[in-house]
Order: structure tokens, then sequence, then C-alpha cells
């Protein structure tokens, strides 16, 4: 094929407008070829995304849409006037897996045809007008924006317009996409500013269509979505919605200090403002993503990535609220903080989003979904006691088969199966990694292709070997790799051909620095030099594990440590402990030690720490006892550091403590969990 006709570059969820005032700018065609994440997205591919229509069948969502379409007959079904959008959420992941199938293939052709039906039959529903949504449309509410607050109208709109762009992204297709256009040009006629001649000046109670629209402008050239994008945001916090935080309305978000409310309403709320100042350079929205992000992080994440303290109105407490067992960390919150925290690694260029974007992959998204793909996590829980019982329900402690509000699987489908556009980005002057997934990624300097692959046994291993495939020659680049935040030790050696990795030690023909060394600036360790096809850059990060003590204000793990090894938090599971965990101390002065595991959980590397199982006195009807100061001053020696957690002689004998990643957890039977361990 002729370069005429080649295909265009593949691109992701974003694709910056042209005039973008961006740090960095996604690459084009990545591929996540092998390794971890690529196991996690064939586990997507092959079990989450063929089961959707079928659970969407059952759930009742096509079914809706085919009242909508005057195609059925009967009760709308379902209990929630968005139930539009988990079908648009599946149409996306399917268009991202698709990009990546051979059309003509049996795989390739029957996801074709699922989508192409169910695209069909949201086309049939909409209204001349271009309005559409089936519940309002079925008879339920009062009729089209009667209920802004609750109706979730804009919120579906804005899934859909990101399943069309993904679609036309993928296959080149203009049918989703027209009725995707169809509805934001409703939608433009009807909200506007006083004084704009609209019907109504509102906003949706649950943001998400505003990064829709951002990103239906770059994909159109209608500058009007983008005007209506920045409408949407800058009316949260006018009291449109009675003013209340939970919807994002007490407090302009240009001029908010902290994040609050509904978590995913306000993730993606600062998704769409990252968006509007990477495309206009609004330096105010900037500086309120910057400002709001750092809130977040600082004060508002668990260890897992997961955001949200509590169960009623699924939003962030105040400032260092970060319980345990009652944490609710929603996988969709985690997706929506992922989404906001890469949105900023674009347009700042700073590491830290990026450190904060793999925390919650590995951790506070990949617990979200099974192993096998076919079960699932709406809250993500730090502990579960002995002997809980469960519910049932959306918010079970137990891996489920769909939800009634089943917002969190096909969401998790949609980022997996998009998942190899957030690893690396460019400047036009180098590439820069900022995860590391085994696979290649490809930039352009003076207008000349770079390709670079990685190979990596991440996160088990450290190494992470970056082989140059293509590069302009004889003109300078910039290899841009990410130390992470957790990291204090590492190595990196470059240039190295295969036979400089194949000696010991260093070799005449390349570098080796180490943390002390390195030229690392705000995160990013950049080599930058004419590199030359079949060239190397090896990093080796220190993957010991460690213990981690959380803020003193973070009252709920006070006087408790949890274990981490690389990117990756770790949790103890009963099914490992079977006499239960609420007596489990760990002492702190026992080594820990690694022991990878090809036999559990699909291949995990365990982490086996020293402990004690408390023997706590019987006091009786009445569980409190007084304590006097001698008392008080052992427990405090007792958990200091270096400090042995068995001083106070309450404690059984020494065991072994079986720590296993906190994303694979509830794999196994039913138990307790926890993922923070008393030290006394």
């Amino acid at each position: 094929m002729s370069a005429s006709q080649d295909p265009p570059p593949r691109t992701g969820p974003i694709r910056l407008g042209p005039h973008a005032r961006a740090a960095l700018r996604p690459t084009a065609d990545p591929v996540v070829a092998d390794g971890f994440w690529a196991q996690r997205q064939q586990v997507v591919a092959h079990a989450g995304i063929p089961q959707g229509p079928l659970l969407l069948e059952s759930a009742g969502n096509l079914h809706d849409l085919r009242l909508a379409a005057g195609k059925s007959a009967g009760e709308f079904r379902g209990d929630y006037p968005f139930m539009d959008s988990d079908v648009y959420k599946w149409l996306e992941a399917a268009a991202w897996q698709l990009a990546r199938l051979h059309p003509d293939g049996p795989e390739g052709r029957r996801l074709a045809d699922d989508v192409e039906r169910i695209i069909g039959l949201v086309a049939d529903a909409q209204q001349s007008d271009g309005y559409l949504n089936s519940w309002f449309q079925a008879g339920k509410g009062q009729g089209p924006f009667t209920d802004l607050r609750w109706g979730h109208e804009l919120y579906c709109a804005g899934h859909l317009i990101q399943a069309a762009v993904a679609h036309h992204r993928a296959t080149g297709r203009e049918n989703l996409l027209a009725v995707a256009r169809r509805f934001a040009d409703h939608i433009d006629a009807t909200f506007g500013p006083p004084g704009s001649g609209k019907p109504i000046d509102g906003v949706d109670g649950h943001p998400e269509v505003e990064t829709a629209l951002v990103e239906l402008y770059r994909e159109t050239g209608e500058r009007r979505y983008l005007e209506l994008a920045g409408y949407f945001v800058d009316s949260y916090g006018r009291g449109l919605l009675g003013g209340e935080a939970y919807c994002q309305d007490r407090t302009p978000v240009r001029a908010a200090r902290d994040i609050e409310g509904h978590a995913v309403r306000q993730l993606y709320l600062l998704a769409a403002v990252a968006d509007l100042a990477t495309e206009t350079g609004d330096e105010e929205l900037r500086a309120a993503g910057e400002r709001l992000w750092s809130a977040m992080a600082a004060t508002k994440t668990f260890l897992t990535g997961g955001v949200g303290a509590h169960h009623d109105k699924e939003e962030f407490g105040d400032p260092f609220e970060l319980p345990t067992e009652r944490a609710y960390c929603e996988t969709c919150a985690a997706i929506a903080s992922i989404q906001f925290s890469w949105r900023m690694a674009l347009l700042t260029g700073d590491a830290c989003y990026s450190d904060l974007v793999e925390r919650t992959l590995f951790n506070g998204f990949l617990s979200g979904m099974s192993l096998d793909g076919e079960r699932w996590l709406y809250v993500n829980p730090l502990q579960v006691r002995d002997g809980h019982t469960d519910q049932g329900g959306d918010k079970s402690a137990r891996r489920t088969r769909w939800f009634r509000c089943a917002c969190c699987p096909p969401n998790v489908m949609r980022l997996a199966a998009s998942l190899e556009h957030y690893i690396a980005s460019t400047d036009g002057r180098g590439i820069q990694l900022h995860q590391y997934a085994e696979g290649t990624y490809r930039a352009e300097v003076a207008g000349t292709p770079l390709v670079v692959s990685a190979n990596t046994d991440y996160p088990w291993q450290g190494r992470i070997t970056v082989t140059v495939d293509e590069s302009p020659t004889g003109e300078p680049w910039t290899l841009s790799l990410r130390i992470p935040q957790w990291c204090t030790s590492f190595t990196v050696q470059y240039p190295g051909t295969d036979s400089d990795l194949e000696a010991a030690g260093r070799t005449d023909a390349s570098t080796v620095l180490d943390e002390n060394t390195a030229p690392v600036e705000n995160g990013w360790l950049r080599l930058t030099r004419a590199w030359k096809p079949g060239e190397r850059a090896v990093l080796e990060l220190d993957l010991e594990p460690r213990l981690t003590r959380a803020d003193p204000r973070v009252d709920a793990v006070r006087n408790c440590v949890a274990i981490e090894r690389g990117p990756l938090v770790y949790c103890l599971e009963q099914a490992d402990h079977p006499e239960g965990l609420d007596r489990v101390v760990i002492d702190t002065a026992q080594p820990l030690t690694v022991k990878h595991r090809p036999d559990l959980l699909g291949g995990v590397t365990t982490v086996l720490a020293g402990g004690y199982r408390r023997a706590i006195p019987e006091r009786g009807w009445w569980p409190y006892a007084s304590s006097d100061p001698a008392d008080l001053a052992a427990q405090q020696n007792a958990t200091a550091p270096g400090g042995d957690s068995s001083a106070d002689g309450t404690a059984t004998a020494l065991i072994e403590l079986t720590a296993i990643p906190y994303y694979a957890w509830a794999n196994r039977r039913d138990g307790s969990m926890r993922v923070w361990l008393p030290i006394s």
C-alpha cells in the first residue's frame, strides 16, 4: 500500500486541536503488545466486551431504546433515567477494540455486527429534532429538560458523543457521529446564557457532556461545541441546580479552593476544565485545575488512588477523612481521576499527574474488575472485617455480575480498551513514557518519525528496556522516562546495544547513572542524544517492598502501616489467613520478602511479612477498658520506629503474613481483607 493509501494514524480518546496550548500531546498508533496490561486488555476483549450486548439486553437498556424507537411495547425497564449511558459506554469500548481487530476476521466481524446493530437502534430512537433519551421518550418524567438535576440527559449525551468520536476514529464510519452531532446541535440550540435567545439557561446535575463537547470540537472543527462546553463549565456554581455541592453547584470552579460533592461529578467537570484550558489557553482555568488536583491528591485520595469517602451521596469527605471499611472509592471515580490527571499531565508536562495515574490504574481502577473479566466491584473498600455481613446490591463488598446502576462495568471496559493511549506522549522534541507497558510508541521530530519499543515485566520486575527502532538521522532528541514518586533508588544505562546488554557491568559504549547522578527534573529522567536505531536505554527501578505510613491526620489508620511494592498496594485476605484478620498485628522489625507465585491469582508476586495475632483478654459484656499512663507509654514505645509490636506481651508467637496485590482481592472465596495493618 502506498503512503497515500495508508490509514490515518490511530488516535485515542483525546486528540488535541492544532492550536492547543498543551506541553505534551498523546502519541498516535500506540501498541501495548504483551505483559501485564496486554493481559488485562485481553480479558476485557474476550470476556468483558463480548458479554456487553447480552447484559444490556437482560438489564433492559436495549429494550428501552426500542421502546423509544417505537419498535417495542411494554414498560420502561430500569430504575434510572440514565440507562442509555451504559449502552454508549459499551459502544465506546467496542469501538476501541474494533480498532485493533482485523475487520475481516471472525472476531472483528462479530463485534462489528453487534456494534452496527446497536448503532442502528440508537439512530432509530433519535427524534427528528435530535433529542435522544429513552427515559423521557418512554413517558417517564415531565418531558425533555424538565428535570436537569436528576434527568441526566446531557450526561447521556456526553457518553453518546464520546462513543461516536471513538467509533469514527476507530472505523472511519460516520453513522454514530451523525447521531451525536444532531443531539449536540439540539443541545446547542436549546442551552445558553441569558440574552442568547436560547430557551434554557441551565446545566445538567451530572457533568460529563462538557469534556465530550470539547472532543467533538476536536473531531469536527466546529468551535461552537467548544464554546458550549465553556458555557456549561462556567454555569456550575451559579445556583442553577439549587446551589448544592453534590452536583457541583455551590462554588464556581474558577473560585473553588477545594474539591467537594459527588466524586465522579467533580472529576468529570475538572476533566473538562483541563480540556478547555488546553484548547483556549485560559490561565484561570489552568490554575483551577492545578489547585484542585493538588487539593485532591494531598488530602482526599486513598493509598490506592481511589477517591470518595462517603457512601452517602458518593462524595468526597473532609480533608484527611479517609476511612477504611467505609471507603467508597467508586470504580467510576477512579476512572474519572485518571481522565482528569492524564489531561493535566498533557497540559502541564508535570510527572506528578502521571504518578497518580499509575497508582490509580494499578490499584483503585483495576480492583473494580475481576480477574476473569466477568464480575465487578462498584465500591472498593480498604478493609472488610471478619464476619462481615454483606447485604448485596451495588455497594456490595463481593464481586457482582451486573448492577442496578451499571455505570462501572462499561466504564472499565472503555478505559481498558483504550489504555494504550495513556502510555506515551510527545512534545515535538522527543517522546515521553508516562507508564511502563510492553509495546511500541511513535512520535515525530522535525517531521521525521521516531519509534521506540518498551520491553518489561513491570510491575513484577523493575527493568524497563527501551529500544530505538527508528530515529531521525543525526538529529538529537530526548527520551524522557518517568521516575515514579515512590522510587528512591534506580539506575539507567544508555546507549546500550544487544552486545552491551549481554556484557556484565559497564561497557565503554554506555553511560550508567543512578539516583544521585541522573538528570531527573520534576520526575522526568531526560536522555538527549542523536539516538541511532538499535540503541537502548535500560532503566532499573528498585522494587524492594516497603512499609508506608499515612499522614497522622488520617485518624482511621493512625498506628498502622501498609505494604507496597513498586506501583502496587498490597492487602491481606482471609483466604491466606483462615483464622481471620481483625486480630492481626504486623511486626515492623521483621523483614519483608517477595515470592512470585505463577499459580496464584493469575500470577502475582506476593510479599511475606512477620506479625502476631493479638490475644485479646476477655472483658465480659463491655468492650472498653481503662488504661493507666504506664500502659499508654508502653504502647507508644511499641509503635515507635523499630519498636517490637508484641512488647506488651498480649500477642501470639510470630506468624507469617502473606500479602497479595490489592487489585486481585475478592477473586477467591468470600472473607475479610485489609490494606492497613496495625503495628500495636
